[in-house]
């Protein structure tokens, strides 16, 4: 698995952006956000009960992030058009902000190391990637359990101090200084 360090991989994947037939496909690929943050996350499957909560949380948030510079990207192995009746069916999914990706022939998961062994599907798993394209941040949780959006929020607040953090450091609080 791709982990903190490591250049997150090149991609170009289709992406829903609206429940619009007309209007809801776009192709996205790792440049168009180039000089940006990116959050990339991934769910396991469309249609399921611990997903959509993660995938809207992320979408109340995606103001903030844009206020910091951040591109955020949703992602699972399922096709566009999955992702599209998903998005048109579940309420909490409708208006999404950001771009829901298809990674169906699973050349990202892949690339990242994601896949899970068992179920054949993206892991639940969470990149903060700087500007240079540098992964600075990874989380990756049971497929049983919810990520937290406001604690990659946190984190990238963090990481854009460019200074030490202690425990629960919050933006705006005082940063460590080395004496």
């Amino acid at each position: 698995m791709l982990t903190v360090g490591d250049k997150f991989p090149a991609f170009t994947l289709k992406g829903v952006v609206s429940n619009d037939i007309q209007n809801a496909f776009r192709e996205f690929s790792d440049t168009d956000a180039t000089g940006k943050w990116k959050v990339v996350f991934f769910w396991p499957k469309d249609f399921t009960f611990v997903c959509p909560t993660e995938i809207a949380a992320f979408g109340k948030l995606n103001r903030d992030f844009k206020d910091r510079d951040a591109v955020v990207y949703g992602a699972s192995v399922d096709s566009e058009f999955v992702h599209l009746a998903w998005r048109q069916q579940k309420e909490e999914l409708n208006k999404l902000p950001f771009p829901m990706l298809a990674d169906v022939k699973r050349e990202l998961s892949a690339a990242l190391g994601i896949i899970d062994a068992e179920d054949g599907v993206a892991k639940r798993a969470t990149y903060i990637v700087d500007p240079d394209g540098i992964i600075r941040f990874v989380m990756v949780t049971d497929m049983n359990v919810g990520r937290n959006a406001d604690e990659v929020l946190r984190v990238l607040d963090a990481l854009q101090t460019d200074e030490l953090c202690p425990c629960n450091w919050s933006k705006g609080e005082d940063t460590l200084k080395v004496a």
